[in-house]
């Protein structure tokens, strides 16, 4: 986990900027000692963004089938599991 001041951003932009690109995880900016901001690389950014939203459509999935609601076929689910795969 990478935690840096606050004044960090300021003074190292780019370090930061290339840390996050490169390690493809979040630095955490505290403020006083205390957790204030978070940045990340945009495509890191993104894929989590994706795969929150993957997992939301999983859970809603899950949840009607425990409520007993009729699902999809295998080619359906398949077909529609390379969509979201070719999106991430």
């Amino acid at each position: 986990m990478n935690i840096r001041p606050s004044a960090a951003i300021r003074q190292n932009y780019n370090e930061i900027a290339d840390m996050c690109k490169k390690t493809g995880e979040p630095v955490f900016l505290t403020k006083n000692g205390e957790g204030d901001l978070v940045v990340m690389d945009i495509e890191a950014f993104n894929r989590r963004e994706q795969m929150l939203k993957l997992r939301e459509e999983l859970l809603a999935v899950e949840e009607d089938r425990m409520a007993g609601n009729m699902g999809c076929t295998l080619d359906e689910l398949d077909e529609y599991l390379d969509g979201v795969i070719a999106e991430v």
